[in-house]
């Protein structure tokens, strides 16, 4: 018993993994059937992000708002700009094209110039009537539709913004979905099988260049981009990592198993998603490649370990079992710091990033468990490695990329310091650079057809993101108070002179309609009525407006008629510059609408975007500092000793420094996918640095604490490994550069960059440090009894200990 006591934990996990090889793989097989029946709740997101908490009051203000007055973003819209639209033949199967989506039940409404409602007065009824603005007996002659074109643009000003472009001469449809489908499944479902067969039969029978968007459109193909390229990311990373693993070690077998493990690590990662119900996102997306990338590397370090462990002795027993008791407690760490990178999400409040950190991290750590048990029960059922398989230990570039590094840190570490404080330096500069963006669409898939229709919808219509504006009067019915409706005119006006909005639409429009109307359709009467006017024009108004089906202004007064509710749509113009237009707007607000007397709210799809953007900015910030500290605690919880934590984290922020001022410089902004790189970096890039000080413990011990000794033995030993890891790193994170999503290619390149630096940072400058400080960080004074015993524990084999 006493002998058991004395047994190290990882020679205890060592024989327990050795000794029970057939129920610990029937346990792993029984997991993998678990994991595997939870995919059935896996879901996708049907909505935006929201990066706001659920509490936070512009939440709360627009889901008051969606309560009033539905779901905002049921809007798709269909544009064209060609002079062949007025045709007789483009035309008549343009009205068809409307009419069969107008027949669908996942419809609710459209207004098109095909079927164009136009008021007329009815004295008779003192009402007004919506009668056809074509007259389809004459839409075969060409003529008669050059003449509607000038009507429409010139006699209904009405429609202008949300049907034509006077300048351009751009037409567009807008489509009202149901808003019950709006973000549920039906949506995608009827605009992938249904919607987008109609538009590409309409173009190949007319030969006419149609533009779609609008929230659901967008949505839909969106999300459709990013379940594409889940299996784009999962193929490519393993067959990168696959190649790469191959040409380091010239095995199949050790290629095989990595494989093995990582894709089972993938089916768990699915799993979880399934048993956490969550929903797959832009961001838990990534995460089945992640965990591909990053567990490749603990491949690496255990097969090379064993390989490293064979050519010294010649016992596959006792290489088997010091794969585990020599490299456990690094390897364990290095994947907690990693999981811990991931896992500051969590702390964001931010639902996106909380569930992106929990699945991150929850995988990144079984993934763990998985190949530290994996790989020693295969080789235990292998033969012993052959000759050629252990020859990339001593491989020519190999040797000479180490012979290198040892030589700069021997005898030119003035250079290292002096190159590193300019690098330093210049990151500092650059970084002060950095500007944040909150674009909406900048992330979004750019080689795309949708994308470019995006473009098109902003330059002719000045945007398709719904920016909105709810005025509370306080008063029932005051929404159509002539008062009232004046201070609306002006704020509208306001509006229309910020080239970022487009022009507004509410209940001011139909006044505007009616007055215009009532003056036999006059357009120079499209304005508000006068005081005189306004008794009999607003009951014509009031009685047309009874008819709520036809009337495409029904959602823009509540039901009480106090709430009147303005829209307009906005560029992607960025969170900078969204600021300065809330800024314009809100004191425009408060010197027409008084705030003892009105309760004015801006809101919409953009405002909450760009407020949780910023949101999210400035809590990333924290999580990056929450990082930091929570490895530096797993790091003095692993070295016993505050100086070497802060010696280990120097290394791992220049790179991080490195990256920020690359971002400066080249004008990459910060915004929620960039800003994710910097904890992911950093967490990944301090396993570097725990593999080396975690073996340069060992040679301390070895070598009878020689310093010099110490650190040139732990470059030879392992170097070869840090080496191998971050160049499966670096080329698995370049795989997201694949990717259609600027803020994925952001994520996957600046993450690239980073640990390349961070890989050389480790190599030369950590060891350079280590050496320069070595008498205050390597003598026996510094690592006390307990810590001397620590050490041992965690470094050493029972029978390394007896034989030293």
């Amino acid at each position: 018993m006493k002998k058991k006591l004395k047994v190290g934990f990882w020679e205890f996990i060592a024989r327990i993994v050795l000794k029970n090889r057939i129920a610990i793989l029937s346990l792993i097989i029984l997991l993998t059937v678990f994991f595997g029946l939870q995919w059935k709740n896996i879901q996708f997101s049907f909505t935006e992000a929201n990066l706001l908490p659920d509490d936070h009051p512009i939440n709360n203000e627009y889901n008051t708002f969606l309560k009033e007055f539905g779901e905002e973003g049921n809007l798709i819209v269909v544009g064209v700009k060609d002079d062949a639209f007025y045709t007789p033949k483009a035309f008549e199967a343009w009205g068809k094209l409307m009419a069969s989506i107008k027949a669908q039940k996942e419809v609710d409404l459209i207004v098109s110039i095909s079927d164009l409602q136009k008021l007329q007065k009815n004295d008779s009824l003192q009402t007004f009537e919506l009668v056809p603005f074509v007259n389809q007996s004459k839409t075969k002659d060409k003529t008669y539709l050059t003449s509607l074109k000038k009507d429409l643009f010139e006699k209904m000003p009405f429609y202008e913004g949300l049907l034509f472009n006077k300048k351009s001469g751009s037409i567009r449809s807008a489509i009202y979905l149901d808003k019950k489908i709006v973000n549920t499944e039906r949506r995608k479902d009827y605009i992938l099988n249904d919607f987008i067969p109609k538009i590409e039969a309409f173009e190949e029978e007319t030969g006419i260049d149609l533009r779609v968007s609008g929230m659901p459109y967008i949505r839909t193909l969106n999300a459709k981009s990013i379940t594409d390229e889940i299996s784009l990311f999962v193929g490519a990373s393993l067959l990168i990592t696959s190649l790469i693993f191959f040409f380091f070690f010239r095995s199949f077998r050790a290629t095989l198993i990595s494989m093995v493990i990582v894709i089972i690590g993938v089916m768990w990662t699915f799993g979880f998603l399934g048993l956490f119900h969550y929903e797959i996102t832009v961001l838990t997306a990534l995460v089945p490649s992640l965990v591909i990338v990053i567990g490749i590397p603990n491949c690496i370090f255990l097969t090379n370990k064993y390989q490293q462990e064979y050519q010294a002795h010649g016992n596959k027993a006792k290489a088997l079992q010091r794969v585990i008791t020599k490299v456990g407690t690094a390897t364990l760490m290095t994947n907690l710091t990693t999981a811990a990178g991931f896992a500051t999400f969590i702390i964001t409040n931010s639902v996106l990033l909380k569930e992106f950190g929990i699945v991150a991290s929850v995988s990144i750590v079984s993934l763990f468990f998985l190949c530290l048990i994996t790989i020693p029960i295969y080789y235990s059922y292998q033969p012993i490695p052959k000759e050629r398989h252990l020859e990339h230990l001593s491989r020519n570039y190999t040797r000479a990329f180490m012979e290198w590094i040892e030589h700069t840190v021997r005898y030119k570490r003035r250079y290292v310091y002096g190159v590193a404080i300019l690098i330093f330096a210049v990151g500092i500069f650059g970084a002060l650079q950095i500007k944040t963006s909150g674009s909406l669409i900048e992330d979004m898939p750019q080689k795309t057809g949708f994308f470019n229709d995006i473009l098109f919808f902003e330059q002719e219509f000045d945007g398709i993101m719904p920016l909105e504006i709810t005025i509370d009067t306080e008063r029932k019915k005051g929404a159509m108070k002539l008062s009232n409706l004046k201070k609306m005119d002006e704020l509208q006006s306001a509006i229309e002179e910020i080239p970022e909005l487009s022009k507004p639409i509410s209940i001011l429009n139909l006044v505007k309609y009616s007055k215009q109307a009532y003056y036999n359709g006059n357009p120079d009467y499209y304005a508000l009525p006068t005081a005189q006017e306004q008794s009999f024009i607003l009951s014509y108004a009031k009685n047309t407006s009874k008819n709520a089906d036809e009337n495409v202004m029904k959602s823009y007064v509540d039901s009480t008629g106090q709430i009147a509710r303005m829209t307009t749509f906005m560029k992607d113009i960025g969170t900078g510059n969204m600021a300065k237009i809330e800024d314009k707007l809100q004191s425009k607000i408060d010197s027409i609408f008084p705030a003892d007397h009105y309760k004015v709210v801006l809101t919409g799809k953009a405002f909450v975007f760009e407020k949780g953007t910023k949101y999210l900015l400035s809590n990333l910030v924290t999580s990056l500092l929450f990082a930091v500290l929570l490895i530096s605690l797993l790091m003095v919880f692993m070295f016993r000793s505050l100086k070497m934590v802060v010696v280990s984290l120097i290394p791992n922020l220049l790179p991080l420094m490195i990256t920020a001022g690359l971002m400066g410089y080249f004008g990459i902004p910060l915004k929620p996918s960039t800003i994710l790189v910097f904890s992911i970096a950093f967490g990944l890039s301090v396993d570097d640095t725990i593999h080396f000080l975690a073996q340069y413990r060992q040679e301390l011990t070895k070598n009878n604490w020689k310093i010099k000794r110490s650190v040139y033995a732990t470059l030879k030993e392992a170097g070869v490994s840090m080496f191998y890891t971050s160049v499966v790193l670096f080329a698995g994170f370049s795989v997201f550069m694949l990717s259609d999503f600027g803020g994925t290619v952001a994520l996957g390149g600046l993450i690239a960059i980073t640990l390349g630096f961070g890989m050389l940072s480790n190599l030369i400058l950590l060891p350079s440090l280590v050496l320069t400080l070595n008498k205050k960080l390597a003598n026996q004074q510094e690592f006390t009894k307990p810590t001397i015993d620590v050490l041992a524990d965690l470094s050493e084999t029972e029978d390394e200990r007896n034989e030293r």
